[in-house]
Parts: structure tokens; sequence; C-alpha cells
């Protein structure tokens, strides 16, 4: 897949698209960009979208050949040779491990006689973390890497481009370019100044305080629960937490989408950012959450377990991660796709976007009348939960 040109022999490369002032350029790895360069456009408050976490996930295998991801990072630059602007960008030969689903669309492009894979998907691989999916250090060149997306499409002759998780300051940029809006909702947690978890729960009414108080109390008998970070966290301790969750995506996904190096990477170079939870009985792991941190936010993202405590998925996940957010500062907590069981332990349904490309005039109008059905039902089942959440009413 290229910009817009092959070598000789006909083999695609990443290429380049000029002109008088900047380059958009197509390549093959995020390791092929210098990380002080994609990391100037990053910025330091989305762990998931660092050059640091994008090249684990390529080093380790999680992503690239055989996997259906195939990394296509996209930078503008300035005339110069600078890294004005940059882009996660993948080709996609299916639709796992997004969690915007797309599947609809795929059957019926491909019914009426279309390819709708490979795509191109501009997201953080398997993270269902909002954040910026335009990287920006100048905010001019935005219009350009648009437009450097809307080129590998259309000179590729895709079916189409989705930017997933996109986070919501981001969306009228993709909305100016004319792409597609969709949103979904997920659960947070906001952290209102609380100085303690009972201060949390005094926001509560009562007969949730005592809920969420009972099932604390059977999720912690016989357990200690430790929270790990940085060169606290070894290796027998990754091989615990791959065994929990190589059994939790065997049961969601068929068969797990990161491999076991990626964590073994992640705690070499992004140690500072995990908060790795453990339930161990006796001083044995049965149990674990891993979360990174971002300047103000604890994000959630994989949990297992080895052995079926009640109660024990909402202590690890929600309950020690709002300790955890308390402890640290931190403004929210995300504690990662769907879950309307959330709305009980304080988390808030709150709007999630994505934006998409679809080149064929037919197709897009299609998918914009389904959007525009489908956003009023997300909506309305965003407020119909919002007012049964576990608040005192009044507060």
């Amino acid at each position: 897949m290229s910009g817009d040109g092959h070598d000789e022999g006909g083999q695609e490369q990443p290429g380049a698209m000029s002109d008088n002032e900047t380059t958009v350029r197509i390549h093959d790895s995020i390791a092929a960009i210098p990380a002080a360069a994609w990391d100037a456009c990053a910025g330091d408050a989305n762990p998931f979208v660092s050059h640091a976490f994008l090249s684990i996930l390529e080093e380790s295998g999680s992503v690239g050949e055989g996997t259906g991801w195939q990394p296509l990072p996209l930078v503008v630059e300035d005339a110069d040779g600078s890294i004005a602007a940059a882009a996660p960008v993948y080709a996609k030969s299916h639709s796992q491990g997004e969690y915007v689903f797309d599947h609809g669309w795929a059957d019926a492009w491909e019914r009426a006689g279309g390819r709708y894979y490979p795509k191109i998907q501009i997201a953080a691989p398997f993270s269902p973390v909002p954040g910026p999916r335009l990287l920006l250090r100048d905010a001019q060149a935005a219009p350009a890497l648009i437009a450097g997306l809307e080129a590998v499409v259309r000179s590729n002759g895709l079916s189409s481009a989705h930017a997933t998780f996109v986070e919501e300051v981001q969306i009228p940029l993709f909305e100016a370019a004319g792409w597609l809006i969709r949103q979904d909702s997920q659960f947070h947690w906001t952290n209102d100044g609380y100085a303690s978890f009972d201060d949390f729960l005094a926001q509560l009414s009562s007969r949730k305080r005592k809920d969420i108080r009972k099932e604390r109390e059977r999720a912690n008998e016989g357990l200690e629960i430790v929270h790990l970070t940085g060169a606290e966290i070894g290796e027998a301790h990754w091989d615990a937490f791959w065994d929990f969750y190589q059994d939790t995506g065997a049961r969601k996904w068929g068969q797990p989408y990161l491999t076991r190096s990626f964590f073994s990477l992640l705690g070499e170079r992004m140690g500072d950012r995990v908060i790795l939870m453990l339930a161990m009985r006796g001083g044995v792991p049965i149990a674990g959450a891993l979360n990174l941190v971002g300047a103000d936010t604890l994000y959630g993202r994989y949990w297992g377990c080895s052995e079926d405590v009640p109660c024990l998925h909402f202590e690890l996940c929600y309950y020690q991660a709002i300790d955890a957010a308390i402890a640290r500062g931190l403004s929210r907590v995300e504690a990662g796709a769907q879950g309307s069981h959330k709305l009980a332990r304080g988390y808030r349904p709150v709007p999630t976007w994505s934006a998409h490309f679809l080149p064929d005039p037919g197709f897009r109008r299609a998918v914009a009348d389904f959007l525009r059905r489908e956003g009023e039902a997300v909506r309305h089942d965003r407020d119909y939960l919002d007012a049964r959440g576990p608040f005192r009413k009044g507060e």
C-alpha cells in the first residue's frame, strides 16, 4: 500500500505526496520514525498513542504480519523535513480488535459487489481509549494530515478509512473535512475532588453505598490486593498475568490479541506508566488487572483470573482503580468499552466518537442515514442510564 508510487519491481512501498510547503509520507512501521519526532506530535498525556506503546505492539508481533493490522503510520513533514503531524494508521484485513463495530457495513458493501477489506484504521490497536488520532505538533497541519489519509484511500482504491475513539475536541476537524461522525458510549468515573473512597461513597444513595461496601468485603475476604508499578513488576508477575489474559482473551475474542512479549516490553519500557493490580491468596496471584496512567486519567485495560471469587472483578477493575486515581490525584478512570454494570459502581455514561471516510457517494449516503438513526438511539440510552445512576438525587 502506498501514497503515490511503487518500486521498479512492482512491490508497493511507503510513499509520499507533496505540495510546495509540506510532504505527506507513509512509513511501514512506527520504528522507522524517530521517537522524539513522533512524541513531539503525540504529547505525553495519552500513553496509547506514544511511540513507545505503538512500537511495543510492533516489536512484540501483536501487530504486523499475520495479524490483520499492517502498520502504515502517516506523517506530515514541513519543507525542512521536520514532522509537523502524524497519525497511527493501519491497513486492516478484518474488523477485530476495534470495538467500533462495522461488520454490517462490510456485509452491505460486499453484497453490493464491493471489496470492504483492506480498509484504513486510524487507532491505537486493541485499545478502546479516547484520545488524539491526529497527532499535531503544528495545529495548522491538520487539514494536510486528513487529506493525506483520504489520498491513501483513493489512490489504493480502498473502501474506507475509520478514525476510532477520537477525543471530542478533534471531531470538528473531521467534520470540517466531511467525514461522517459516529457516536457511542462508555462508562467513566470522575474524581470530583475526593480525598478518599468514602468521600466518593458519600455522594451515592444509601442503598448503593451499602451494596458497594458488601461487594468489597466479599471480594477481599482471604485475599491481599497489591498495586505494582515500574521495577516492582517482575517476569513472574507478567507470567501470572499472561495466564489471566489468555483465559479472558480466549473467552472474549477466541484468541488473545497481544503476545506474551508485549507485556515484558511494556514493563521494561513503560513500567512507570503501568499499575498492575494483583489479588493474592497465600502469596500466589489468582487475579489481576492491568492499568496505564496518563496525565490525568487511569486507563483500565485488561483483567483475568484463575479462581472465581464473587465480586473480585468489580473490586480489581473498578473500586481499586478509583482508589488508585484518588491516591494519585487523577481526574478520572476509564475502564474500557461497554459494560452497563459499571453504572451501579459510580461510572457514568459519556459519549465516545469515531470519524469515517467513505468515498463512494451511495455507500456514504446509506451509512449517513444509519448513523443518524443510531445516534438518536445512543443519545436516548445514555440519558436514560445517566438518570438512573447511583448518585444521590440533587447532588
